[in-house]
């Protein structure tokens, strides 16, 4: 594995198609992995008012569960800074398209349809007031990936039998 910014070598003795546990990149490609759900998470926090909204509903739920009562919306707060956190969502992605793009077989490409269609579908309304668009657009990419891995999944499960 070669380390493309100064052109050494990361793994020493890695060669193509070698297998990343093998090579000592586990840990290099679950990083990669936590940063991209990282980024797609931030998305989502930061998109809407309805996904926030959703949270809150959870949130209170899970409270009233346990038998805690809240009124009202406990992380309104947090409208005021989705675009920050959408921006974060974005800053986030960047460096993982940039190595998706240079070493294919360091992130799932599930993984990256996934987060660009969380992403878009989550651009902020005081950005673009486009917000239906988006979420045909990401919810497009979102489904494509989730099909993408069950139908990945159903044909490993299909070799091993």
């Amino acid at each position: 594995m070669v380390n493309f910014l100064h052109g050494e070598e990361l793994v020493p003795g890695y060669e193509p198609g070698m297998n990343q546990s093998k090579a000592g990149g586990r840990l290099k490609a679950k990083t990669l992995n936590s940063l991209s759900g990282l980024s797609a998470f931030l998305s989502t926090i930061g998109s809407s008012w309805s996904v926030c909204h959703s949270i809150c509903l959870a949130l209170i739920t899970v409270l009233a569960g346990i038998g805690i009562v809240l009124t009202g919306m406990p992380l309104l707060f947090l409208f005021e800074y989705n675009l920050y956190l959408w921006g974060a969502a974005v800053l986030l992605l960047i460096p993982s398209a940039i190595m998706f793009l240079q070493n294919p077989g360091c992130i799932s490409k599930n993984l990256m349809l996934f987060n660009f269609g969380v992403i878009i579908a989550g651009i902020p309304t005081n950005l673009v007031n486009l917000q239906p668009f988006s979420w045909i657009a990401g919810g497009t990419l979102v489904l494509a990936a989730l099909m993408m891995f069950i139908k990945s999944k159903l044909a490993k499960k299909e070799e091993r039998k």
